[in-house]
Order: C-alpha cells, then structure tokens, then sequence
C-alpha cells in the first residue's frame, strides 16, 4: 500500500469529528501519517510539505485548502468526507460512510480531473467543484458554523434567505473564449455537476472535459428564489425564463458594487474575479 498523509483538523467539534479522529488513530501507523491542522491555512502548508496519497479529512473546504497546497502536477488527493454537503465526494462517489471510504483509498483506484483556477485580488486560488458569485457567496458567508452544526445541509436556506434581503448589483459575466455573456444576482460556477450536495445543478458537466459550466439567476426576490428551487429538484431549471447556462474554459465576472466570491462552499472574497481552467491537472483517487 503507498504511503498515506492524512490533513485533519483535531480541534473540530461535533460528534463526526471524534469518531472520524478515533478512526484515524486506529490506522495510523508506518505507511499512514496523521497530520493534525492548528490553525487556518495549515492544510494547505501540510499539504504542500506531504508525500504520498495526500487525503483531505474533512468537508469541501478542506478539500479546496489541501487542493491548493498541493505539488502539481504529480500529486495524488485523496477524500474522507465529514463536510456538511460533501458535494465534491459526491460527484466522485466517494462513499460518505467512512469506512467504505478508507477502502477506497486503500484500493488507490484514480482518475485524472480537470481544476477550476479563480484569479482575483493579485493571486489565484483552485477549486475543485464549485464556484459562486453573488447570491450564494452571499449565503456561504452568512453560514457559520454553528449554523451548519445545527441545521446541516438547511442552513443554507436560512442562510439564502437572509442574503435575499439584501438588494445589491447584478453581476456582469463575459466569456472571453465564446463571446458569451450574461448577467444576474447570482452567478454558479460548476467544474462537476452538484452544487449543494446531491442536485445536479449543471446536468452535462463533467471533471474532465476541458470546460467549466455557468449558470446566471437574472433576477432576485423570494418569489423567483422559490421558482428556481423547484426547478433545481426536478432537473428544471435550466429551461427556466430567467436561467442563462453556458460553457467556457475562461470568463470574468464583475459587479458595481462588491460582491462576495465562494470557492467550493467557502468565503474567499470579492470580484472582479477571472475564472478559467486547467485541463487534467489532478489525480484524484475515486471507485472504479
């Protein structure tokens, strides 16, 4: 078996998290290294100094910390899910149970994905499955953590509907490959089709195929929020008035006035922000 590096955060709470640290300490040995987080941005410097399968113990955020310490290329990622949405395990089939999951690594099956590359601010972040602008930034950073402790995948709608109170400028997107544009009160960004856990918010995405999927919400309100859920549930929404969808491998989104920017489920900060791709640039073990 090659050599595994686990990135876990032992400070955690909740009940998840003990059992997942009682887990890990009954593997460890000379061939799995637990690597324990202390503070924020550690999983990206561990990360960063790891050797072997390098697994993210943890949720989406963890994964997209570890995802941007990662030596690319060459670097294999492994997942144990214990997030709150899991989405990117999700999209894998990453087992959520965690022992299933750890025979997956042991399995060390991989496939080879593209990465989405969000340029903003002077620097330049990976994700792995998710980006947002507006609306749903907006909701990811009214959503603490003891919110998402309480209510789980519902907290994001408490969450959405604080961010629906706020009237703020549309977003302004433009695809510098096709000439695409569009602009809305919210901007989804998928490199793989889920987006908030099982709903398949970009139904012809897929991690390897060169290109990232957009989805602009045009309008704002309660009414148009609840119309546009229920469209999510039943595959819907892309045939939707008011849902522009489209491909692009580059595209830049701007706004008047800030608007926050989310990279898989978690607050990363403001536009304007360049989006692209890099082609197969992670090895990610998956089930066959």
């Amino acid at each position: 078996m090659p050599r595994i590096f686990v990135i876990f955060n032992p400070a955690a709470r909740g009940e998840k998290s003990q059992r997942l640290r009682r887990f890990l300490e009954s593997k460890a040995g000379p061939d799995v290294t637990l690597a324990p987080t202390e503070r924020a941005g550690d999983a990206t410097r561990l990360a960063a100094e790891a050797d072997g399968i390098v697994v993210a113990a943890g949720g989406d955020g963890t994964i997209n910390e570890v995802v941007n310490g990662l030596r690319l290329p060459g670097a294999t990622l492994g997942v144990l899910p214990l997030g709150t949405a899991n989405v990117f395990a999700r999209e894998l089939g990453i087992p959520l149970d965690l022992a299933a999951a750890w025979a997956t690594l042991e399995r060390g099956v991989t496939r080879v994905i593209d990465l989405g590359v969000a340029e903003f601010a002077g620097r330049q972040r990976f994700f792995a499955q998710l980006a947002g602008v507006g609306f749903d930034a907006r909701a990811v950073r009214t959503a603490n953590w003891e919110l998402k402790k309480r209510f789980g995948p519902l907290s994001y709608v408490w969450a959405g509907l604080a961010a629906l109170r706020e009237q703020k400028d549309d977003v302004a997107v433009v695809a510098e490959d096709t000439g695409d544009t569009a602009r809305g009160m919210a901007v989804m960004v998928g490199n793989g089709r889920r987006y908030g856990g099982p709903f398949r918010l970009f139904p012809d995405a897929q991690l390897d195929d060169g290109l990232l999927d957009v989805c602009v919400f045009e309008r704002g309100g309660y009414g148009n929020a609840l119309r546009h859920g229920f469209g999510v549930l039943c595959g819907r929404h892309t045939q939707q008035r008011g849902v522009r969808c489209f491909r692009s491998a580059r595209f830049v989104c701007r706004a008047a006035s800030p608007a926050p920017l989310e990279l898989d489920g978690e607050d990363a900060g403001d536009v304007p922000v360049l989006f692209r791709l890099e082609p197969r640039a992670l090895r990610v073990i998956a089930p066959v």
